[in-house]
């Protein structure tokens, strides 16, 4: 009689021998060999995503997480398995982790696939993981809960707090400028990055906790509690027991990413002063569930969401004092007129009821201001468009200087990374505190993998003189933890032969934010004068491996730079 194979715990997802039986038979071998019972085999698997890695500091905590993840699995009848995939450190990689996000949703996506799993924890923080880990995850189609990594605690610097890493860019500048010793940013360098967890900020990994969080994906604070805090064990613990749930299948509605979790996400990112980088982040995401993230839209949002979170870089307090605030609870309370409330979390609870259960927790408005005192009427991003921009480029208003949000100056161009690192603070170079510092060829379709050099440094001789900011314009990155008035994400980039390649040194420029309007002051003819005679570019000699593969799949910046094959079809 033949033996009955469930398509669940072990015996989902068969290694083909072209025997399903003897597949079985064989599988449960070599998991005993590691010990296993048959009644732990029999049982539904939840899998953990371990994301920790030697060359990813902010997830050295990940050992305890995963011990209270495996409890609250266990104590729900399912059994924990972890298993690793691809960690990406921010600093640590080259030339940047941008360039490998799509690899790592592609791992996930194809271990989730690949693998016995009935349901799976996505562990990770650190900038580029969660993203990467959604997007394959929902790609894979399997049930899946995100467990993000908590924030940095700070430290102190000559009775200064001091944190990762908004901090240490004021540090650098100030050390560029001569006003502090090379012995001195040594010692902001020993206590920069005091704890385990994610930039102490509303950098790019806080903004995608704080967006999974409000998507439904994690449990509530799981965005903000510190990583080395008690709570965010408690808070895996109370993750593993909800998958534990998913994959018993006690919890019938699973959670899946619609067109209102997506709008959800774009009003909390406005509301904190989020990263710029999550809105391509949260557009690849979308990409992967057919739905558009529209530029111009965004705008409409922008003008009537105000950012209510006191946080740096755009503001002066850390991810600690945002969760001691009232964290995500206390400003989904002030955000609830602007959000779609029918949507649903992991625990299938609707977005209403979870603000409603939340509304009586406790409110710091020294961080989190409630609607009628915002600390800014308007959203802190915003998209700008123009003849140099059709497809878009991304402002972060909030952590601007308002006093150039309408102004005309002059390009001074440089075309790469090389030139600019050569000549920014050449005593040579012409400039003035007027001019726009315009960066090209910095974006995803190169080899430098739209890299976060777009907070371009301020030349040395200008910060000697006491200027502290002055416009930015690049088809690049910089990191949600920088400041400044940076104009980003210039679409389509010039590499691929946009319009923002044929500015030259000289060329007039005008920056209108209360038109959301990016323009080269240039006739028509002569703009399309300039494409025509464009000298095309030279494409880069790829020939293989993973580089090949991103040069010739990754998509624009206003697309959210997945891979064009990953994307959703029909």
């Amino acid at each position: 009689m033949k033996k009955k194979i469930k398509k669940s715990g072990f015996d989902n997802n068969l290694t083909n021998y072209g025997d399903i039986e003897f597949s079985s038979y064989l599988r449960r071998s070599f998991a005993k060999s590691m010990g296993y019972t048959d009644e732990s085999l029999n049982k539904p698997i939840v899998g953990i995503i371990n994301t920790s890695s030697g060359f990813n500091s902010c997830h050295r905590h990940f050992p305890e997480m995963i011990d209270a993840l495996k409890r609250g699995i266990n104590s729900n009848g399912c059994l924990p398995v972890e298993f690793p995939v691809i960690s990406l450190g921010e600093v640590y990689l080259h030339p940047t982790s941008m360039m490998f996000r799509n690899l790592m949703s592609m791992d996930v996506e194809e271990m989730i696939r690949a693998q016995p799993l009935d349901a799976v924890v996505l562990l990770g923080g650190c900038d580029k993981t969660l993203p990467a880990m959604i997007m394959g995850a929902i790609s894979a189609q399997k049930p899946f809960v995100v467990l993000p990594a908590g924030p940095m605690i700070t430290s102190k610097f000559e009775n200064n707090r001091l944190g990762a890493c908004t901090d240490c860019r004021r540090y650098w500048s100030n050390y560029r400028e001569g006003k502090i010793s090379r012995h001195k940013i040594s010692e902001v360098e020993n206590k920069l990055a005091s704890s385990a967890g994610t930039c102490s900020v509303m950098g790019t990994a806080s903004t995608m906790a704080c967006i999974s969080e409000v998507m439904g994906l994690c449990l509530t604070d799981s965005s903000c509690v510190p990583a080395v805090y008690s709570e965010r064990l408690n808070i895996a613990e109370k993750t593993g027991i909800i998958c534990a749930k998913i994959a018993r299948k006690k919890i019938k509605k699973i959670k899946k990413i619609n067109k209102q979790d997506i709008y959800n996400a774009l009003v909390c990112l406005l509301s904190l002063g989020g990263s710029t980088n999550a809105i391509i982040h949260l557009t690849a995401i979308a990409g992967r569930l057919g739905i558009k993230v529209d530029l111009r839209e965004f705008n409409k949002i922008s003008n009537k969401t105000p950012v209510l979170v006191d946080l740096k870089p755009t503001g002066k307090f850390y991810m600690e004092d945002f969760y001691h605030a009232g964290g995500m609870k206390a400003l989904l309370k002030e955000l609830k007129p602007l959000l779609k409330l029918g949507t649903s979390n992991i625990e299938g609870k609707s977005l209403s009821t979870i603000i409603n259960s939340n509304s009586k927790s406790f409110h710091d408005q020294n961080v989190i201001r409630s609607r009628k005192k915002p600390f800014e009427k308007h959203g802190g991003l915003i998209s700008l468009f123009g003849n140099i921009c059709p497809s878009g480029a991304i402002l972060k208003r909030s952590a601007a200087d308002k006093k150039l949000f309408e102004k005309t100056g002059k390009a001074v161009v440089f075309e790469d990374i090389k030139s600019m690192s050569k000549l920014i603070d050449n005593k040579s170079l012409k400039i003035s505190k007027n001019d726009f510092l315009i960066l090209k060829n910095i974006g995803p379709k190169t080899v430098y993998g739209m890299p976060e050099a777009g907070y371009l440094p301020i030349p040395k001789k200008l910060l000697k003189s006491g200027v502290k900011d002055m416009i930015r314009i690049s088809d690049g990155r910089m990191s949600g933890t920088a400041f400044g008035t940076i104009i980003l994400h210039v679409s389509p980039e010039s590499s691929v032969g946009g319009p923002f390649s044929i500015i030259k040194n000289g060329d007039k420029i005008k920056l209108s934010v209360k038109n959301k309007r990016l323009d080269l002051i240039i006739s028509k003819n002569e703009l399309k004068n300039r494409l025509n005679k464009q000298i095309s570019k030279k494409i880069p000699n790829i020939k293989r491996g993973y580089l090949k593969l991103y040069y010739d799949s990754v998509l624009q910046a206003h697309e959210g730079c997945d891979f064009d094959f990953l994307q959703y079809k029909k």
